[in-house]
């Protein structure tokens, strides 16, 4: 092919236009062009289409062919994507080593995500050493970048004192950073660190704020300390039905105290009619579980009921 008088631009631009009117057939076609003429962003783009599956069929094999050739040529962004293929497995055998690979030639061009995913590896120990002062190393750059899953990892390990001291100040500045972008960890973390005064007076009613936050989005901690406000009246007015939407929804997720709580709930008629049949079920959920408080309520209710709690009855 004739590079030389081929318009590279032209083409780019009107790819372009076409993706942001969902014209994929059209990008695709002029992404391919690009590819073969060996044009790296070309060849990511083109690599995104049949990894996302946008106006083509989702194929991760030709996804990895393309990342691969345009990471080849030094594109970050194709070798962060190239990174994460091999680290889920996608279209090529999973291979924690190769990820590593592509993630660190992405990270040291400062690509925020990659420096994330090899910030997670290195806490994890996947395909490598597991090195905490290394993970803070990438988790740092990356937040700087302002990435927020990067910001919310950094406060953890502040918070926990792995590959940094022990600091709840600075946990709590990189919590509020990602909690601000909406990130639901961070919400959930610092409603935490408010509701129980560390590195910041406590302050239930900015504790039930962010635990709100992150509630809404669905994480299950949130929920069940949402829940858990509710009950207690702390920075709310007591309300046990409030307490009982909150307790469900994260024991609905699967979360043994929730699921302890709204059996406990059930138990005492506290935001429902009193039903020792839910109380029950709610109980042997959380025991299955290994929740200890689940298992004690179990065995009380099997003493008061002569071990047969199968044919409990619940109240009319």
């Amino acid at each position: 092919m004739n590079n030389e008088s081929y318009d590279y631009d032209d083409d780019f631009e009107h790819a372009a236009d076409a993706l942001e009117r969902k014209d994929y057939k059209t990008a695709y076609k002029l992404f391919l062009r690009l590819a073969a003429h060996g044009d790296a962003v070309g060849q990511y783009s083109l690599g995104l289409l049949y990894d996302l599956g946008d106006g083509i069929p989702q194929n991760y094999k030709k996804a990895l062919k393309w990342y691969r050739l345009s990471a080849e040529q030094g594109y970050v962004d194709a070798q962060n994507n190239l990174g994460l293929m091999y680290y889920e497995g996608k279209g090529v055998p999973q291979d924690n080593e190769e990820a590593v690979k592509w993630y660190r030639l992405s990270a040291e061009q400062e690509n925020a995500d990659a420096q994330y995913c090899l910030g997670l590896i290195y806490d994890l120990g996947d395909g490598v050493p597991q090195d905490y002062k290394e993970a803070v190393k990438w988790y740092r750059l990356s937040a700087e970048q302002g990435d927020a899953d990067a910001q919310c990892c950094l406060g953890l390990m502040y918070y926990e004192g792995k590959g940094v001291p022990q600091d709840n100040e600075e946990a709590l500045k990189w919590y509020r950073l990602s909690a601000e972008q909406g990130d639901a960890e961070a919400q959930f973390a610092l409603g935490l660190m408010y509701e129980q005064g560390q590195g910041v007076p406590q302050d239930h009613e900015e504790a039930l704020k962010w635990y709100r936050l992150s509630a809404e989005q669905g994480d299950a901690n949130a929920q069940l300390n949402l829940g858990l406000m509710y009950y207690e009246g702390k920075g709310v007015p007591q309300n046990y039905k409030k307490a009982l939407k909150w307790c469900r929804l994260a024991a609905e997720q699967g979360d043994a105290d929730g699921q302890n709580n709204l059996g406990l709930m059930y138990y005492e008629g506290k935001g429902v009619p009193q039903d020792n049949k839910e109380a029950v079920k709610w109980w042997r959920l959380a025991a299955g579980q290994r929740d200890e408080r689940a298992q004690y309520n179990l065995a009380m209710m099997q003493m008061m009921h002569d071990d047969n709690l199968d044919c409990l009855n619940s109240p009319n």
